[in-house]
């Protein structure tokens, strides 16, 4: 099974958690609404001709049949991995170790079931996204994740992300969130501490600034790689200036229908952009949208 089909699997078996939840910036799903700051594109929406209602028992029937539903398996960060290889959506080495080693159950908040393949509320109409969205990208990117490279994490939300991108680039790299909500940096920042990714924090190779991701973080660019967990109207200037020669973003870009871009910026400097999947994310957007969202 090829890795797009095995994304689309998953999507499709969990569609219903996916509306029910993401509403936030990151990389995720989300209902439809309407956003009225006109620094915000409207909601997207995942393109299926299936019914939008919410058939909760048929998902955690679903769960169930793959074994991250039972106290056993569900719970254990490395059995969640373990799925991710079965369905094809992992298939570095590299990728579910360094999953491994970043126990999601660190960066979602007290309470939830953080091993469930499926976006969580961490406040503020933020979340973190589903695993299976969290390794497509890291998949994407290893390439350019390699020792002693720079990464930029735009709407780092929780931090886990880039605290994957931390363990890849590892010490002598750079892993650089971007996140403007202040609450959530601190909290970001508090959960790596408590990750493998703690020694880079305290190393000052990795680390997370408040800023206005759309802006990227010029500071210490350019980046082999830039992450972004939010749709843009269109692919912003700052950050296609901001990735190196030989670099890869990712990228969601759309409006009603959005595409997930992987931006390729070649040693000449030429950019050359593909849609790699059809995905639902909320605008990227500025901080004072995002808090009064609905």
């Amino acid at each position: 099974m090829s890795k797009r089909r095995a994304v689309l699997l998953l999507r499709e078996r969990f569609r219903s958690s996916f509306f029910a939840h993401h509403r936030d910036r990151r990389t995720s799903i989300h209902r439809p609404r309407a956003v009225d700051s006109p620094h915000c594109s409207s909601a997207a929406t995942y393109s299926s001709s299936r019914s939008r209602a919410s058939p909760r028992p048929a998902m955690e029937a679903a769960l169930a049949h793959n074994g991250l539903w039972s106290s056993g398996a569900s719970e254990k960060n490395k059995a969640m991995v373990e799925q991710l290889q079965r369905y094809g959506v992992i298939k570095s080495a590299k990728v579910a170790e360094v999953m491994e080693a970043i126990d999601r159950g660190l960066f979602v908040p007290p309470g939830a079931s953080p091993y469930f393949d499926s976006p969580m509320a961490i406040g503020y109409n933020a979340t973190i996204s589903a695993p299976h969205m969290h390794a497509a990208c890291l998949e994407l990117l290893e390439d350019h994740l390699q020792p002693g490279m720079r990464a930029l994490d735009v709407g780092s939300g929780t931090g886990y992300l880039t605290a994957c991108f931390a363990l890849m680039v590892g010490p002598e790299g750079r892993a650089v969130g971007v996140e403007h909500i202040p609450e959530l940096v601190a909290s970001s920042t508090e959960n790596i501490k408590k990750s493998a990714a703690d020694p880079q924090l305290k190393d000052g190779s990795l680390s997370i600034h408040i800023a206005d991701g759309r802006e990227g973080w010029p500071e210490l660019a350019p980046y082999d790689c830039i992450h972004v967990g939010a749709a843009a109207p269109q692919i912003p200037e700052a950050l296609i200036e901001q990735l190196k020669p030989g670099g890869r973003m990712v990228i969601p870009v759309g409006t009603v229908f959005q595409e997930l871009k992987v931006v390729d910026k070649k040693l000449d400097g030429t950019v050359s952009v593909r849609d790699e999947t059809s995905v639902r994310y909320v605008p990227l957007t500025s901080k004072d949208a995002q808090l009064h969202s609905n």
